[in-house]
């Protein structure tokens, strides 16, 4: 399954057209680039909160901020490149369960 490198959004299927940039290390969502470019890691953190908040966690933003700091740590782009945000409490293996099961 093609998936992108920063968020881990699947891009087949409805999202096939999603692809916002193809790079050696693979696929970006289009909601994760700019201009060619990744966007920081801190814009894609904030938007991973957001798309949780709004689809899993019925606007819980504690929990959402986990979700996210758990799903982009899991990625091998964000083991290589790490920034501030992701430092701090992941949701546990039964949450991010739940909240995935809900997407």
């Amino acid at each position: 399954m093609k998936t992108c490198i920063t968020c881990g959004m699947p891009l087949e299927g409805n999202h096939a057209n999603d692809i916002g940039l193809e790079l050696p290390e693979g696929l970006v969502c289009k909601y994760d680039s700019e201009n060619g470019t990744i966007k920081s890691g801190d814009e894609i953190f904030e938007g991973g909160v957001m798309f949780f908040a709004g689809a899993a966690t019925d606007g819980n933003r504690d929990l959402a901020t986990r979700l996210t700091r758990k799903n982009m740590k899991a990625l091998p782009y964000w083991q290589a490149h790490p920034f501030e945000e992701l430092e701090g409490e992941e949701a546990n293996d039964e949450e991010f369960n739940t909240a995935m099961a809900k997407l």
